[in-house]
């Protein structure tokens, strides 16, 4: 059986189990590539694979490269590299949160390279990642897609083509958006709640049956009401994304004014200390009046 030659850039929270599942594939064999290079050599150590020491070194006989970045300049930095070493007719995934306006240059320079270019955005978080059943929010052409939806499925539940290139990122950003107003109501409702002393664990087995359950109900409110705000997706991402989204309202000449509110709390939580605490870390913003 022939294999696939497949690069995997990136092995942070999201990138690292998302590779390993790819390595569990015995269709595919894997390379990797970290800027920080003890995480590949972790990486080498756990899962069947192989480590680059360089992008270009990566993606020189890749057969598909799938990066998951930090943000906009990093995948931008990333992908100069690619385009100059990868072979031609490369497939590229791009699961980053990054801009549209990004994505659709990435696929452009692609085609101009007689290469293609998928914007994939992620949701689930790290335990979607660490469980593959992320879900993908896919941008580009059809033919792309249906080359990489296998590969995709190696670490997601639903992936789903949207439509264009950009519009990947673009439901992105509105999936962060959705969050976002999520967990502002789920914490000011705790604060009634509380404040009416409702028994906590009630209130959800009621609530989350109802229409207002919500996977962030389920998953995030008893983890917050227990002060535990460990879980993967940090407010200092999260600001970073509805930067992103803020930036593309602005372009459409559109106004998110919930957004802007929650983003303003979560700046306010960094300041106190909370950068690195995932986003429910949004029912904190109540505490001084407990105290």
């Amino acid at each position: 059986m022939s294999q696939k030659n497949i690069t995997f850039l990136g092995l942070g929270t999201m990138g690292y189990p998302m590779a390993g599942f790819l390595a569990k594939n015995p269709e595919y064999n894997v390379t990797v590539f970290n800027r920080t290079t003890t995480k590949a050599e972790k990486w080498t150590g756990e899962y069947d694979g192989s480590l680059a020491e360089t992008v270009e070194e990566a993606v020189a006989n890749a057969d598909v490269v799938v990066s998951c970045a930090g943000n906009d300049n990093d995948v931008r930095e990333i992908y100069t590299k690619v385009f100059n070493a990868a072979q031609t007719g490369a497939l590229l995934i791009d699961h980053t949160t990054t801009s549209a306006t990004l994505a659709r240059e990435l696929y452009a320079k692609a085609k101009e390279l007689n290469m293609e270019f998928l914007d994939a955005p992620v949701s689930g978080g790290q335990a979607g990642a660490e469980g593959g059943v992320l879900t993908i929010m896919v941008g580009g052409d059809q033919s792309t897609f249906d080359k990489c939806l296998d590969l995709m499925n190696s670490y997601a539940k639903a992936t789903t083509l949207v439509g264009e290139s950009g519009k990947g990122q673009v439901l992105k950003m509105v999936n962060q958006l959705c969050i976002a107003g999520l967990l502002e109501g789920l914490s000011e409702a705790w604060r009634l709640a509380k404040a009416s002393d409702i028994d906590p664990e009630m209130m959800l087995n009621v609530l989350q049956h109802g229409a207002a359950g919500s996977w962030q109900m389920v998953n995030r409110t008893k983890t917050a009401m227990n002060n535990d705000f460990d879980l993967g997706f940090a407010i200092d991402w999260m600001r970073k994304d509805l930067a992103i989204c803020f930036d593309e309202a602005e372009t459409l000449g559109i106004d998110l004014p919930t957004a802007k509110q929650v983003d303003e709390k979560y700046a306010d939580l960094q300041k106190r200390g909370y950068s690195r605490a995932d986003t429910s870390v949004l029912f904190k913003q109540f505490d001084d009046e407990s105290r």
